[in-house]
């Protein structure tokens, strides 16, 4: 009996060890290696979720019509990340979702999330599974700086890859262009008290200082108030030369409106928080007539070079594309080309395995070379600047750095 027992301990053990693939993880089973994807779907932020839902999803789709990856097939699991409390996007159900991919053994890695609040919530769970997740559009850049490892990577190595550059680029970059190109000299800067927001005006405001712009004043906008006009009344009387906010749509639809009836004349800009299909729809073209907007990528939608795939992205995912429905699809493109590696370098298919094959990336892609620094961050940093114009969003150019 003794040695029965020992016999069926023995196997049960190696059917553990063959499951979680040990040492390194969880292990893809069945031929399928699942993708999370956690997004606003839902909400203020939904239009700019769902492009980049549906980016990911033409990748997943090509690549499984080609036979799938070094033999697996590829699955996208979708969770709504926004709930009807907040309005827009929730880090809490962020990270109920996070933790629902890490319960799931065939989660292997994942694309997102939006929101660099949402960011925040989830790197800490990531690190614990060591399961990466690659971001095509949440641009904070503390969560992978090496200041914060111990609050947002415990564990030490990078879980939180991006296929789009920081807002330590994206808010400055906009500095610079309004004071080179629109020669601003004052401003007032505002922000929605997210975590993207917060963070971004910052780093605007200490750039647009450098430069000598004169800062009139600070302020926040409660995302789920009605009423921003006490505050832009203050702004007036002050006769800034621009207006700059950082955030995303749950404010910027109310604010438009109103910095509008307000404030006219002056010069208003924001980052990819208000790079948003939706925008003219909800608060008017208007209103949001001349604001300038950047975002963290090169500007690929109306490339030459992507004028197939942008024309197939419309076809087959009955919407227009954006900059970051092209970043998600390179993002999918990223993770299958690191299956394919650990897979022929005869690695078990395991999340450790994975991460550490994502951060070995080295490929091309439709936007560009990607490859990522130590801690997650791509190496190219272009920031492009965007104006809304009767209703439609147009490329101005590429940001100064200087």
């Amino acid at each position: 009996m003794n040695r029965r027992i020992l016999v069926a301990g023995t196997a049960l053990l190696a059917l553990v060890v063959m499951l979680t693939g040990l040492p390194g993880g969880l292990r893809a089973q069945g031929k399928v290696v699942k993708i999370g994807l956690s997004l606003p779907l839902t909400g203020a932020d939904a239009d700019g979720a769902d492009a980049i839902l549906k980016g990911a999803q033409m990748a997943v789709t090509e690549i499984n019509a080609k036979g799938g990856v070094a033999g697996y097939k590829l699955e996208a699991v979708v969770f709504d990340s926004a709930t009807p409390a907040a309005g827009q996007y929730d880090p809490a159900q962020a990270a109920t979702n996070y933790k629902k991919f890490i319960a799931d053994s065939l989660v292997m890695a994942a694309v997102g999330p939006v929101m660099s609040g949402e960011g925040k919530a989830i790197s800490p769970i990531l690190s614990e599974a060591d399961m990466a997740t690659i971001t095509p559009s949440s641009t904070n850049p503390d969560i992978t700086d090496p200041k914060f490892q111990p609050q947002y990577r415990p564990k030490g190595k990078a879980v939180y890859f991006r296929t789009v550059t920081t807002d330590a680029y994206q808010g400055p970059n906009m500095a610079n262009y309004l004071f080179h190109a629109q020669k601003i000299k004052s401003v007032f800067v505002l922000d929605d008290g997210g975590a993207f927001g917060v963070g971004i005006a910052d780093s605007f405001q200490k750039r647009a200082g450098e430069l000598g712009v004169k800062i009139l004043g600070r302020d926040r906008l409660d995302p789920k108030e009605a009423d921003y006009k006490t505050i832009l009344t203050k702004i007036k009387g002050l006769n800034p030369d621009a207006l700059y906010y950082g955030g995303v749509m749950q404010a910027a639809a109310k604010l438009a409106p109103q910095s509008f009836e307000v404030i006219p004349r002056a010069i208003k800009a924001g980052s990819d928080g208000v790079y948003d299909l939706s925008w003219p729809k909800q608060s008017g073209k208007e209103a949001v007539d001349g604001w300038f907007c950047s975002q963290a990528s090169p500007e690929l939608v109306t490339s030459g070079k992507l004028e197939a795939w942008v024309t197939k992205f419309k076809k087959e995912m009955k919407r227009d594309a954006t900059n970051y429905a092209i970043t998600s699809y390179d993002a999918v493109l990223v993770i299958a080309d690191a299956v394919e590696r650990t897979a022929k370098a005869n690695k078990a298919l395991t999340r450790t395995n994975l991460r550490d094959a994502i951060q070995a990336t080295k490929m091309g892609s439709i936007q560009g070379p990607i490859a990522f620094d130590a801690n997650g961050d791509i190496l190219t940093r272009t920031v492009s600047i965007y104006q809304w114009r009767d209703g439609e969003i147009k490329y101005v150019g590429v940001a100064p750095e200087k």
